[in-house]
């Protein structure tokens, strides 16, 4: 690894309005790049939106997906690398074939890098999950990708770090979510609507339980686990009917933060990661302290089949329902 400069964005997207999306993803990139970024993420499936697709029927969600990295949108994120001369990374939902994946990609001027398929696929029981890990070298960095549910696992996030990643992406839609946990639980989109005006009550709501507190409770573990670079994107505002708390940031291999969205609106965050923190980490030495002829219980098969669901209920099916 090398020092380099990463940004974490955020902003606000509109549902299946990817053209507006990628202006959106372009404005953000030019702004990041000021700032010294030389590589700049964004939240998962950003180019089109996310929570709107719970009741999409499969054609509809079909209708909605591109083929990667062929598909108009990741031409045009390629586009938008090579004008700024820099990596970019966003998601959409992806066609192969019959499935329709939640895909988050990694392009140059020179095209595709990566791509990661969301390993946990929950939000409409039309969408196929991925089934292998995603860990490429770019710019001098060893880089993973991990989608929002896919970081919820522990095992994930270790194993994408045994394969050598050292910055890990983690592109979100979460947050103000309803909950059983206490303090948590969605924000009146009307705070939001009045930000301008009483900004107050809205950053009690975002930074408080429901939003960054919920994330500070784990977040920082993944990256000191591990002793990686955590990269979180998430949206900031509406997202279909509900408020998100945006909150990107990059945190280091100790789980400090070292830069963060707080603006109540499109923002980037710019951090320079250094090499030196992974090697003086406890994540790093606890990697060498593994011992796999203990860890059998971890790889034997379950009597039931894996089964993602959120701590929330899905539009038009409780939580506990199987797709």
């Amino acid at each position: 690894m090398r020092d380099i400069r990463i940004a974490a964005a955020q902003f606000e997207h509109r549902n299946g309005d990817k053209a507006y999306n990628l202006t959106r993803i372009r404005e953000l990139v030019a702004r990041a790049v000021q700032q010294g970024a030389e590589i700049v993420s964004f939240h998962e499936c950003s180019i089109s939106a996310y929570s709107f697709v719970q009741t999409l029927s499969k054609r509809e969600l079909a209708e909605l997906a591109e083929a990667v990295p062929d598909g108009p949108s990741t031409r045009q994120l390629i586009r938008i690398a090579a004008e700024f001369r820099v990596p970019v990374l966003a998601g959409l939902f992806e066609r192969d074939g019959d499935a329709v994946f939640n895909t988050y990609v990694c392009v140059t001027r020179d095209g595709l890098v990566a791509k990661h398929r969301k390993l946990h696929a929950l939000v409409n029981p039309h969408l196929a999950s991925g089934d292998r890990f995603t860990v490429f070298d770019l710019s001098g960095c060893r880089f993973g990708i991990l989608i929002c549910y896919d970081n919820n696992l522990v095992e994930n996030v270790r194993i994408t770090a045994l394969m050598g990643a050292e910055i890990v992406f983690m592109p979100h839609v979460t947050g103000c979510l309803p909950s059983v946990m206490p303090g948590r639980g969605v924000v009146d989109p009307q705070l939001w609507h009045n930000r301008d005006r009483d900004p107050v009550p809205l950053r009690m709501e975002l930074n408080g339980p429901k939003g960054r507190g919920w994330l500070m409770r784990w977040l920082p573990a993944r990256a000191y686990e591990n002793g990686i670079y955590a990269v979180f994107t998430n949206p900031i505002g509406m997202d279909d009917d509900q408020v998100r708390n945006g909150n990107a940031m990059i945190l280091d291999p100790f789980g400090e933060v070292l830069a963060e969205c707080h603006t109540l609106g499109d923002d980037v965050a710019v951090a320079l990661c250094t090499p030196e923190k992974i090697d003086q980490s406890s994540g790093r030495r606890y990697l060498r302290a593994r011992r796999p002829e203990l860890y059998g219980k971890l790889i034997e098969p379950s009597a039931e089949p894996p089964l993602t669901e959120p701590g929330w209920e899905l539009k038009g099916r409780k939580s506990h329902e199987k797709p």
